[in-house]
């Protein structure tokens, strides 16, 4: 499947690369969690810091019918969301037999990426809604909450009728949108409207496309400064100037995408030269603007269905830096 990022990234050419909450900036006590704590969780017993690798023990068989929730160690950052990117270490167990299903580096650096979404085993990411950053948890997820109607996971080792143990570390979120103050809006760019969820309508002026780079920031966030040779996760949408089509959006896919703040033709991984240009130097919270005439994007190349020789005008919010 063509990844959501495919259309910007190049390596040379390209690189093919929940329960209802509270929105973002909500605090701790405003929010709900989809599940308590319970029997079978407070008989995971886990120790050991937040970020290290954890000394898990539970009686087996341990069976639930109802996921459980344990917070271990509570965390003091803000309360995630529906929707919302993380990065975590987990552990997790199958609470039949007490094996190692999977476990993190607790490295500091091979964190797992997930989308709190129910695209994932549901147990797993309806227990990071309203978690805080910086918690710990135990999390017993039932059956009908793991691999439901499949009935188990041979290649995991997994039954039909077992619970499956998760223990997270929730190590860091990323906004689901831009939330930067508004800025004045710049004469010749295309117009922008944000639907209720943040997602992007782009209008196009009927005049002719600019022929060099034009970037303006819409919102300008607070957070830290996007550095050539960071890691971005940017939410997007890319329309065509000539036709006036979006061509690809992350806002469609619901997933962000991770995007390396360098030229691709310069260096493996990058993106197409016009988008890396326009991501930096902003900082993190903020929505921009930017129309990319064919010399920093594709040039003469049809690309995915872009035309050769494309002014390519994207909108993207910079949600963090890995």
């Amino acid at each position: 499947m063509r990844k959501a990022s495919a259309l910007i990234v190049t390596a040379g050419l390209l690189l093919a690369s929940l329960t209802a909450c509270s929105t973002p900036g909500a605090t701790a006590t405003e929010c709900t969690p989809p599940f308590n704590a319970g029997a079978s969780s407070k008989l995971v017993s886990v120790t050991g810091d937040v970020g290290a690798k954890p000394i898990v023990d539970f009686p087996t068989p341990l069976k639930t019918t109802s996921t459980e929730l344990n917070v271990v160690v509570p965390g003091d950052g803000a309360p995630i969301v529906e929707g919302q990117q993380v990065k975590v270490d987990l552990s997790v167990y199958n609470g039949t037999t007490g094996a190692v299903v999977q476990e993190s580096a607790y490295d500091g650096t091979s964190l797992a990426t997930l989308i709190v979404n129910d695209q994932t085993i549901r147990g797993l990411s309806q227990a990071l809604v309203c978690a805080q950053v910086g918690s710990r948890l135990a999390v017993t997820v039932a059956p009908d909450d793991a691999f439901g109607p499949q009935g188990g996971s041979a290649d995991l080792g997994i039954g039909a009728t077992d619970t499956l143990v998760f223990v997270i570390d929730v190590v860091r979120s990323y906004l689901t949108r831009a939330d930067g103050a508004d800025q004045p809006s710049v004469n010749g760019l295309p117009g922008v409207v944000l639907s209720e969820n943040g997602t992007p309508g782009i209008s196009i002026p009927s005049g002719a496309a600019p022929t060099d780079l034009k970037v303006a920031v819409l919102k300008k966030g607070t957070g830290p400064q996007v550095e050539e040779g960071d890691t971005v996760t940017v939410a997007y949408t890319g329309v065509v100037w000539e036709t006036k089509e979006v061509f690809d959006s992350t806002w469609t896919t619901g997933t962000p995408a991770p995007l390396l703040a360098a030229d691709g033709s310069q260096v493996q991984g990058g993106t197409i030269p016009g988008f890396a240009e326009a991501m930096i130097g902003q900082t993190v919270g903020s929505q921009v603007i930017a129309v990319i005439p064919s010399d920093q994007g594709y040039g003469d190349r049809e690309v995915s269905g872009i035309p050769a020789g494309s002014t390519l005008v994207f909108v993207f919010d910079v949600l963090g830096i890995n």
